[in-house]
């Protein structure tokens, strides 16, 4: 969703960077309904997206300080025939720039959000070293999946999948509790939904995440401990 799982955030943001000798299809098989029917803007209330404004995330890792920078641009992409909105995904460590993701969003006409791929590189010393976890719908078999339902109570428990690339990309999640309230540097938000997401190639990979109405993504609770607050947007 989303940034990578070496630092357990992603997006509302993805990664699934997994090394090569953990790379195993999870199951069931995935065979969604595809929507025919999309809708020209998001408007979904926990994954608002309002082109030109952003995001600013902090979270203290044994690594050091990793602050995260999420663009909502003007520009649009073209996935599989289907006008994406572009988020641009940041990832700094004590200020180097460790991760640099394109993502690409889709709601459909009843009001879930599907995630329909992304490009991401990571980055030491500057330099590209992988863009594993990269992919796009129709590309090689991968299939898009839903970021934020319609109406998230009404799934609550049900495990699904937020992406699929066999064997390079396969984040699930499942909707824990809604009307939650959350208290983060940017604020105090209400009307919440919880989410349980996990990278299903990888073991210990959960994270709470509260997406909050008008704010979308607001905090991070990783398995383990640690915060990835919110501490400010700018231009919503």
């Amino acid at each position: 969703m989303q940034l990578s799982r070496a630092v357990l955030f992603t997006a509302w943001l993805q990664g699934g960077l997994v090394a090569a000798c953990d790379k195993h299809p999870t199951s069931p098989p995935y065979d969604p309904v595809l929507p025919t029917d999309w809708a020209a803007d998001i408007t979904n209330p926990w994954f608002p997206f309002l082109p030109g404004s952003s995001q600013r995330f902090e979270q203290q890792t044994d690594e050091g300080l990793e602050t995260v920078v999420v663009e909502m641009l003007t520009v649009r992409r073209t996935v599989n025939g289907v006008s994406a909105v572009v988020v641009h995904d940041r990832v700094y460590l004590e200020g180097d720039l460790i991760e640099d993701t394109y993502d690409w969003y889709a709601q459909d006409s009843s009001g879930n959000v599907w995630y329909l791929g992304e490009d991401s590189k990571e980055i030491e010393n500057g330099q590209v070293v992988s863009t594993h976890g990269s992919w796009e719908w129709a590309v090689d078999g991968a299939l898009p999946g839903i970021i934020m339902w319609a109406n998230p109570g009404q799934h609550i428990g049900e495990e699904y999948r937020q992406e699929f690339y066999e064997g390079e990309a396969e984040d699930w999640a499942k909707v824990l509790a809604v009307g939650e309230t959350v208290v983060v540097p940017a604020g105090t938000f209400t009307n919440c939904v919880r989410t349980d997401e996990w990278n299903g190639l990888e073991s210990a990979s959960h994270e709470d995440k509260l997406f909050c109405s008008g704010i979308g993504f607001t905090l991070g609770l990783p398995q383990g401990g640690g915060r990835v607050e919110l501490l400010e947007r700018t231009g919503s």
